[in-house]
């Protein structure tokens, strides 16, 4: 075995060690968001917190969000 398969045999190792820190961050339970709309600083309702972990807006500001990101703002 050469200096090219050991780097080869590395790198693949780093990348599976990688990727396996990944899919065990994906099976954690994620947080619930924020209670309060970063843009109105509204309260955001506990089921649409706890129906999209990591909510940061309410319902009318996400849509809002969306309408400028589509252009129709």
């Amino acid at each position: 075995m050469d200096n090219a398969d050991r780097a080869q045999e590395l790198i693949d190792a780093r990348l599976e060690q990688a990727m396996a820190a990944r899919r065990a961050a994906g099976q954690m339970v994620p947080l619930q968001g924020r209670a309060i709309c970063e843009d109105c600083e509204d309260p955001i309702p506990a089921e649409r917190r706890a129906r999209l972990p990591g909510v940061r807006t309410c319902v009318q500001c996400q849509a809002d969000r969306e309408k400028r990101q589509r252009g129709r703002w």
